[in-house]
């Protein structure tokens, strides 16, 4: 073998000689010389020395390149190993490098033509195809329909449903889907799919289905301060009125009669196919109660009740039937004159009903005012009639006494008359 001498040691006599210095000196040389005949475009034939996650290292023959893992291939790459082996060789093509030229960018995927140059000129907007998800993102899916081919599946053409959601509750990489092509743009190399469009839009039809009066089932998806937003099934929608709850509660927030996610029944009472939402109601799926309550809670009528909320305005009682009533502060005045509490269990008088607001006014004062006026009242008729018939007594002894008084009188004036006819006839006699 050939060696070259390195070092002399003469203190110890020593000489240290190598044959890899040797190498490294014709290696240097042929480096030197591929150095000088790179060219951007060149195509060599090279050596795959190591594999990384980002990236593959070539031997060009005592030059090393990089082959980033996204030159790799037209299509996507999880990781180098999917491409290439150790060992393994194979052309690339330069695609740039430093002044110099200590970094080598190396392409493979250069060397074939981009797949869309080579897509079929059959496909068009509208045709179905089917691919695979190779990447998820919030915003929609990357399916590949051919190597190095992609189009996205935006999530809004997912489902037919409107409510926000995330891509990854539809799909996952490594899936295979069909899809409609929506959009195709063979310059910008672009594609956009989807996936609904492979079901009938619910609401093509809906008037067939979700006629105004039928009945289903639906789920509670949201709440507002004004009504409750219901999903009957993917893609309808509606909207359940805070007034449309119940006949008899008077509800301030949706979230006191039902919860998220719980099933509710629904009846239909308006379809706004424009705007895709349906108008629901909850209380219509039993006869409205206000027409019987109108009978039963007549003003004047009395009934038991139990104060459940009080505030400055008043206080809100439970009265029978499940009906709320509405008692203002001058009338939770109890007989003793303090003010009712909550939870008290006292007689109401309704004193006033409203069966269009859905309203009863009550007052527990009134029942015992009105039960006072009305033993004032009485007691005046009593002392009335008693004054009445004590007059009456007297003006009948009034009239007995003045006609026994004429009667005397007459007779006495009788008796004198005579008695004078009597006198004068004696005197007429003498004389």
């Amino acid at each position: 073998m050939e060696f070259k001498v390195v070092k002399i040691n003469h203190e110890f006599k020593n000489v240290v000689v190598s044959h890899k210095a040797l190498i490294e000196e014709e290696l240097e040389l042929q480096k030197k010389e591929i150095i000088a005949k790179l060219e951007k475009g060149q195509v060599l034939e090279g050596t795959v020395k190591n594999i990384t996650s980002y990236g593959v290292f070539i031997d060009l023959g005592g030059v090393d390149g990089l082959i980033h893992i996204t030159d790799l291939s037209w299509g996507r790459v999880n990781h180098p190993e999917e491409i290439v082996q150790l060992d393994q060789k194979l052309n690339v093509v330069i695609l740039d490098f430093d002044d110099d030229k200590k970094r080598i960018a190396l392409g493979l995927k250069q060397l074939t033509s981009h797949p869309w140059d080579s897509l079929s000129e059959t496909i068009k907007v509208g045709d179905k195809v089917t691919g695979k998800v190779v990447v998820m993102a919030d915003y929609g899916a990357f399916v590949e329909i051919a190597p190095g081919v992609e189009g996205l599946i935006h999530v809004s053409e997912m489902s037919w449903s409107q409510h926000l959601r995330s891509a990854q509750e539809f799909l996952k990489v490594g899936q295979e889907v069909d899809a409609v092509v929506l959009t195709l743009d063979r310059e910008e190399r672009k594609m956009s799919l989807g996936i609904k469009q492979l079901r009938t839009d619910p609401w093509e039809k809906i008037e067939d289905k979700y006629a105004a009066g039928t009945k289903h089932t639906a789920r509670v998806r949201n709440f507002t301060n004004f009504g409750v937003f219901v999903e009957i099934e993917e893609g309808v929608d509606g909207l359940i009125h805070i007034s449309d709850l119940s006949w008899t509660k008077k509800i301030k927030h949706p979230g006191e009669f039902t919860s998220i996610g719980e099933n509710i029944e629904v009846v239909v009472l308006e379809i706004d196919k424009e705007n895709r939402r349906l108008s629901l109601g909850h209380k219509q799926l039993e006869e409205n109660p206000w027409d019987v309550f109108e009978s039963i809670f007549e003003v004047g009528s009395v009934h038991e009740g139990t104060i459940i909320e009080l505030s400055d305005k008043g206080g809100v009682v439970s009265l029978p039937y499940g009906v709320e009533g509405f008692a203002t502060p001058k009338h939770l005045v109890k007989e003793d004159g303090s003010q009712a509490k909550t939870e008290e269990k006292l007689e109401f008088k309704v004193i006033e009903f409203s069966k269009s607001a859905k309203k009863i006014i009550v007052s527990h004062s009134r029942v015992f005012e009105d039960e006072q006026k009305s033993k004032d009242e009485t007691v005046k008729k009593s002392a009335d009639a008693t004054v009445k018939k004590t007059q009456k007594k007297i003006k009948q002894s009034m009239e007995k006494t003045t006609l026994g008084d004429i009667s005397e009188l007459a007779a006495l004036k009788s008796e004198m008359e005579q008695n004078q006819m009597k006198k004068t006839g004696k005197e007429e006699e003498n004389n």
